[in-house]
């Protein structure tokens, strides 16, 4: 069936800030979506209250609302523009809500506007547990026994009913809010009072638990003819217990029988199917019992899911694109394979490598937080890594993580003490992988291993697999004594350099030279859906070791561009808003542009976003390869954050070019004491400072400094470990904090200047001029971190001589340290007086917030200073805000109820909104205003 000629306008509905459980995934599906749309001529509408992302960006949709997230937003776009048809399957649960309350209130039957992509009613069935049980037993299909409850005395007799250990499962939550496993009798009564109150209808249902059993879940997408696709089915590592969003997960399933996998694949269909009449993507969730392979149903979200961006990104088949036009009348042997340009969309994609996808969390973001994984999702972000076999992918994305592994152990991060280690596998964490194999480093055996995790034996005996060539490694003393059959194994099992020399107690630069001259290099494999059945068009790699490389390199200029690894805090989706500018720059300044990145959620590695995508991890082994393999003319690194901008040492002194602001001077900003002692030269006041290596250099400079002062280790980001203290055992305790986790960093003691205003600047400068982008001031005083403050653009409160003041000091600052590109300088102000806490010379969190709030495309200017081919005044700016707008940090406290909420100069906000106001007695300011000191570290 062809388009829908009818429908020729649409509002896609986006999932709000960052929050853990609803992740920038939904961005990526939402602006694939508009993309999608937009390519069939129709005139897309979106409405989103994040300003960090690509989604929300003129780019993206001919129209955007950076809007509250309310039915009374939706009234407003509806009386602004003519809409056929609303689309809120791209937005995760909050958009779903949000449609279901709109039409709840008779708004698309009031606008005439249609629902496309779903079914209320069949989103009503799967999120009432009570009406999904009775329609899977109704298919033939089975559930874990269970019983709704709307009351506290229903749950007690739900238990009694049915015996422990059990699941409370909330209903219309998202990423397993109020959720949790019950052990014990003892302990059911509180669990059942926070599931009820964490549903918004007062409902859980309390389910027998099925721990042990395995995971899998499949992603489908469905047309108007009733055409069912598999995408991808996705096996968990972790048994049932843990939320899929903080389990390793691995694609294809590796542990299936052919049976199991076809009565998986026959019930996922059944179940899509009898959901009702719509057209798009659906996600099913199964359990079954490792002993007889019985299967059950969890759950089945009729929507674009969490996972679909990582289904997307692991076949090369782009799921939301697709499902966007399902949604609006295509059928899906009408549409092409993206990748291939031959096949039909019908054609299921089939892997000829090995997907890993791990978990990033931020526990030590949340002190005294449970580090303990179960129902209710923690972690904050994902990587995903692709190898020509489970080792190597496992290894990748270890090295992906962004947390100073170089894979899975031999990395001096290994554990020693038995009982410790048998206590964290009985226990799911965040570290435990790891664990599995320091057991069997130590000789536990595998049957006890299975006993205590519940991870099936084949995984178990893959890990082995590393432990017993690291047995044969160990015995080895020099790199020239490693054969090439032996080298080439380790570096198929995805050993990085680093890992094998640790293991030989050698340097890495030894078994890299004897890893060239024996020829040992990586080859790059295209991800084509089809196992290379059909010729690909899309240029989309992964590293390997192997003969043949599909890479072929054009003899075209190209520049790279560094992404910034997982999404955590302090470090999250606003930096892939930075690079997708900086590729569409790249392109429009002729080079062939090249992204490297590790995240699935993101749209700049989407297949068809840059000219050439490596999904590598941003570790200093793969790029190197990488560049080697390519020679591009530079690569930038200011648009990853703190991720791209620590590789720059290292490719300074392999002589590539930085594109933009040279890493000489990217150094001075970064080493506090050199930046202090330019900003005395340039007569600009800054607080006084030290740095030390030790507790005892540490006790003194606070000393002359005087407390309170600021402690924190220098080359990190969203002030990691940093804390204000007060006297000399706090300083003490902190410093020896930092070295425990953070070995051999400088330490760097700054004064704290007490009830002073913080305020910051974003600017560009291309050589010649600054352009001041934009001033924030922000809510609370100085001691709480930028990213958790509430900030207003323009400032509200600082003089005219305050704000003359900081743009004078940025100017002072870009020209002398030969900024080329973009800037982001703090600021204290006490009494009137202007102080310069820190400079960033790379794209910062605020800079995509400025660019939405004025409406300008700083991102793209900023991109085309770097790369020189473009002054300042080549652009018309003109900055468009009436009143304030402002920038409202988002937490996610409900996953760990027991941490100190208390805000201070480290990170703990996982997102943002933006707000706009039309003066300062508009009461949602006023109530930040009133508010300002309630968070004080002090």
């Amino acid at each position: 069936m062809p388009k829908d000629s009818s429908i020729k306008s649409v509002l896609i509905i986006g999932s709000g800030p960052i929050i853990i459980g609803q992740a920038c995934e939904f961005d990526y599906s939402g602006t694939q979506a508009s993309r999608s749309l937009r390519e069939e001529g129709i005139e897309v509408t979106l409405i989103n209250s994040n300003p960090a992302t690509i989604m929300t960006d003129p780019v993206t949709a001919d129209h955007v609302y950076l809007l509250p997230l309310t039915v009374d937003s939706l009234r407003q776009i509806l009386e602004e523009r003519h809409i056929d048809a609303v689309l809120p399957t791209m937005g995760g649960q909050t958009a779903l809500n949000l449609a279901i309350e709109a039409g709840n209130q008779g708004v698309w039957e009031q606008y005439d506007v249609r629902l496309i992509g779903v079914d209320l009613d069949a989103i009503e069935l799967t999120e009432n547990r009570e009406a999904f049980k009775e329609h899977v037993v109704k298919l033939g299909m089975h559930v874990a026994q269970s019983r709704i409850a709307n009351s506290f005395l229903e749950g007690m007799e739900a238990a009694q009913e049915i015996g422990f250990p059990l699941v409370i499962r909330p209903s219309y939550t998202l990423g397993g809010t109020g959720g949790g496993f019950v052990m014990k009798e003892e302990d059911f009564s509180a669990a059942l009072r926070r599931g009820l109150e964490a549903s918004p209808t007062h409902e859980v249902l309390v389910e027998k638990a099925v721990l042990g059993w395995k995971e899998f879940e499949l992603e489908l997408l469905r047309d108007s003819n009733d055409n069912v696709v598999i995408i991808c089915t996705v096996e968990n590592l972790d048994p049932m217990g843990v939320h899929t969003g903080d389990s390793i997960t691995v694609a294809p399933a590796m542990t299936l029988s052919d049976t199991a996998y076809q009565q998986m694949r026959d019930d996922a269909m059944l179940m899509m199917r009898s959901l009702g009449n719509f057209a798009g993507g659906c996600n099913v969730q199964f359990a079954q019992n490792p002993e007889t392979e019985e299967l059950i149903a969890i759950e089945i979200n009729p929507r674009v899911s969490r996972s679909s961006a990582l289904a997307s990104k692991a076949t090369g088949y782009p799921i939301a694109k697709i499902a966007a036009k399902l949604a609006i009348g295509y059928t899906l042997d009408e549409l092409k394979n993206q990748i291939t340009k031959t096949t039909s969309a019908f054609f299921e994609p089939t892997l000829d490598y090995v997907i890993v996808k791990m978990p990033r969390w931020n526990f030590d973001k949340f002190q005294g937080s449970d580090h303990t994984l179960g129902l209710q999702m923690k972690s904050v972000g994902e990587v995903m890594s692709i190898g020509r076999n489970f080792l190597e992918a496992l290894q990748k994305a270890c090295q992906s993580q962004e947390n100073n592994r170089m894979g899975l152990g031999a990395d001096m991060k290994e554990w020693i003490r038995t009982e410790d280690i048998l206590k964290r596998l009985e226990t799911p964490s965040d570290d435990r992988i790891y664990r599995l194999k320091d057991a069997l480093r130590l000789g536990v055996p595998k049957n006890t291993i299975k006993k205590l995790t519940g991870i099936d034996m084949w995984f178990i005996k893959q890990i082995e697999i590393l432990v017993r060539i690291e047995e044969k490694l160990i015995r080895y003393n020099v790199a020239e004594d490693l054969s090439e059959e032996f080298l080439r194994e380790l570096k198929e099992l995805g050993y990085s350099d680093a890992q094998i020399a640790w293991v030989m107690r050698i340097k890495e630069e030894h078994v890299t030279q004897r890893r060239r001259e024996l020829g040992i290099r990586r080859v790059y494999k295209m991800v084509d859906t089809c196992a290379a059945e059909f010729e690909a068009k899309t240029p989309y790699f992964y590293s390997t070791f192997d003969s043949e490389n599909e890479s072929k390199v054009s003899d075209r200029k190209k520049i790279i561009v560094l992404g910034a690894g997982p999404n955590r805090i302090g470090q999250g989706i606003e930096f892939d808003y930075c690079c997708v500018h900086g590729l569409l720059a790249v392109k429009e300044a002729g080079y062939e542009a090249i992204m490297v990145n590790c995240n699935p959620e993101t749209v700049s590695t989407d297949f068809d976003i840059a000219d050439k995508l490596y999904f590598e991890p941003v570790f200093w082994e793969h790029l190197e390869e990488i560049i080697d393999h390519e020679k591009p003319e530079g690569v930038i690194v200011q648009l990853g954050g703190q991720t791209a901008l620590k590789l720059a040492e290292r490719l300074y002194k392999k002589g590539v070019k930085i594109i933009g602001t040279s890493f000489k001077h990217m150094d001075i900003a970064e080493d506090r004491g050199v930046f202090s002692d330019l900003l005395k030269t340039l007569d600009i006041p800054y607080p006084r400072y030290g740095s030390a290596k030790n507790a005892d250099e540490a006790l003194e400079i606070a000393n002359k400094v005087t407390y309170p002062v600021l402690v924190r280790p220098s080359y990190v980001l969203g002030g990691q470990r940093m804390r204000i203290v007060i006297n000399n055992d706090e300083l003490e305790a902190q410093v020896l904090s930092i070295l425990k986790h953070i070995p051999d960093n400088k330490i760097l003691i700054d004064q704290f200047l007490e009830r002073a205003k913080e305020a910051e600047i974003d600017a560009i400068c291309d050589g010649e001029e600054v352009h001041i982008m934009g001033i924030m001031e922000h809510v609370e005083p100085a001691g709480i971190h930028s990213g958790d403050s509430a900030a207003l653009l323009p400032t509200y409160s600082l003089s005219e001589n305050v704000v003359n003041t900081m743009k004078e000091y940025t100017r002072r600052i870009a020209y002398a340290l030969q900024i080329k590109g973009l800037i982001n300088i703090q600021f204290a102000i006490k009494d009137d007086k202007v102080y310069v806490i820190e400079a960033n010379p790379r794209g910062s969190r605020t800079t995509p917030f400025i660019a939405k709030a004025y409406k300008v495309p700083y991102l793209n200017i900023a991109a085309h200073c770097m790369l020189g081919n473009k002054k300042l005044k080549d652009f018309k700016i003109e900055k468009n805000l009436k009143g304030y707008a402002i920038k409202v940090p988002v937490f996610s406290f409900d996953k760990f109820p027991n941490v100190d909420k208390q805000l201070g100069p480290e990170m703990k906000s996982t997102g943002e909104a933006i707000r706009f106001i039309d003066d300062l007695q508009d009461p949602f300011f006023r109530e930040l205003d009133r508010n300002r000191y309630m968070f004080l570290y002090r």
